[in-house]
């Protein structure tokens, strides 16, 4: 199984199906803001969730359409987000209630990183459980 994004899709959207595939992991993207040598100088949110892809892609003539695929690393994911639009993207895993940067496990794969939320949310709750 597969996703694949287009530049007419909005952020919520990408999000949704995203997470409808992968329950445990989220995907949030922020606006980068370049300083005069091209450096990175912040990340903006993006909280507009109505925004299209195509309003971030650097050239405006070349169509673009991402493929997800549960064996890519989550690395893989975001740099082809990062190089493709003006966004930086991040990955998060479920564990419990809270959401974590995958920063530190960026080489698993989505399946590895969705099945570890899985693994963590169902312990966490079975921990609950037996407190109460």
């Amino acid at each position: 199984m597969y996703i694949e994004f287009d530049d007419s899709m909005k952020i919520t959207t990408i999000q949704q199906v995203f997470n409808d595939v992968f329950p445990f992991l989220k995907i949030q993207f922020f606006e980068k803001d370049l300083n005069i040598n091209g450096i990175i100088a912040t990340r903006r949110h993006i909280s507009n969730g109505n925004r299209k892809l195509i309003e971030f892609r650097p050239i405006l003539h070349d169509a673009y359409n991402i493929v997800i695929k549960p064996e890519m690393t989550v690395c893989e994911l975001e740099e082809k987000f990062n190089k493709l639009y003006k966004l930086h993207t991040q990955i998060f895993r479920r564990s419990g209630n809270v959401w974590l940067e995958t920063t530190v496990t960026d080489a698993w794969t989505l399946m590895e990183q969705n099945r570890q939320g899985e693994m963590i949310s169902a312990q966490i709750g079975m921990a609950k459980s037996s407190v109460a």
